[in-house]
């Protein structure tokens, strides 16, 4: 799965925040809905411009997103 081909920022859509290609749902906010309780199912009933790919897309680039910023942390607490 590659994330990109679903996720991208425009600074002229939500002010450069990473959303779902097509939509205005970022996935800021797909992440806090999943954090609050929300299951897969709800979110996509709700929003059906969102597809499983496109929700599976938001996982891996958060998952991506918080290595990252491991790495970045680990590097930085090295120096």
């Amino acid at each position: 799965m590659d994330w990109r081909n679903f996720i991208h920022s425009d600074p002229a859509i939500l002010a450069g925040k990473p959303v779902v290609r097509g939509t205005r749902l970022a996935v800021s906010f797909l992440m806090e809905l999943l954090g609050t309780g929300w299951t897969c199912e709800q979110i996509l009933a709700n929003y059906p411009g969102l597809t499983t790919e496109a929700l599976q897309a938001v996982f891996a680039f958060a998952a991506e997103s918080l290595q990252e910023e491991s790495l970045y942390s680990l590097r930085l607490r090295s120096a």
